[in-house]
């Protein structure tokens, strides 16, 4: 599997094993600024895309302002990250399969009976429960360290995370008097924490690390998780 290999094989200390050489979150804020402008508004990935650049925007700022006590490292994570979701996406070459983590998305994406929140939750579930391991893996043979040296990142770029959920149910949420107990959303949105769903990441990232030399494990160990995170993505899309 093509995405397995860029951080299961074994790699020179600071090789860069992950995207294009020398990306930048410029680069990336430019890829999701093209991705934004080609699709309809009302579109379930133009609806994730939409909080997730903001949240990106913010990173950038805060690295430039010098809130990272790692500057390069805090960049690397954040733009392997983003990669992984733009990659996921991206609609060339078409031939390529999206993880099983984003097809639900990509199958929804514009299903009448599916509320923008319901999508914006299904990317953010994606993006954390799965690309977000995946992404500190292929952080760490860039940057040749071990996870515990990115906790700082990591714990950083997860809080502003945790506000691009709160952003979401402030935008997209439907005001209290239509929100009621009974609707469905109500109980869709109780099922699912991004806290919950950062801390287990953490947990994979580092299992994926202590895996690497057994790659027949650890590919099975990433399949396993691509498709409990895709379960949970599909749940998030029930048509309401």
């Amino acid at each position: 599997m093509p995405q397995w290999e860029q951080f299961t094989l074994p790699v020179e200390p600071g090789a860069d094993t992950a995207g294009p050489l020398g990306a930048s979150v410029d680069d990336v804020l430019a890829r999701m600024r093209a991705l934004d402008a080609t699709l309809p508004a009302q579109d379930g990935v133009a609806v994730f895309n939409r909080v997730y650049l903001a949240v990106t925007r913010e990173v950038d700022r805060r690295i430039d302002r010098g809130r990272f006590p790692d500057p390069r490292a805090a960049t690397t994570l954040d733009v392997r990250f983003a990669q992984r979701y733009l990659d996921a996406v991206d609609p060339v070459p078409s031939d390529r399969r999206a993880p099983a983590c984003w097809r639900p998305l990509l199958q929804f994406r514009r299903h009448p009976g599916v509320r923008p929140l319901q999508f914006a939750l299904a990317g953010v579930n994606a993006h954390i429960g799965h690309d977000l391991a995946l992404a500190v893996v292929d952080a760490c043979h860039s940057l040749g360290c071990e996870p515990a040296e990115l906790e700082d990142e990591f714990d950083r770029v997860g809080d502003l995370l945790v506000s691009l959920e709160e952003r979401v149910r402030e935008d997209l949420m439907p005001g209290p008097d239509l929100l009621q107990i009974a609707d469905p959303l109500t109980h869709l949105l109780g099922a699912w924490s991004l806290e919950r769903a950062r801390d287990a990441t953490w947990t994979a990232a580092r299992a994926l690390w202590a895996l690497r030399r057994l790659p027949g494990v650890a590919q099975e160990f990433t399949e396993r998780l691509d498709t409990a995170v895709g379960f949970a993505g599909r749940m998030m899309l029930t048509p309401l």
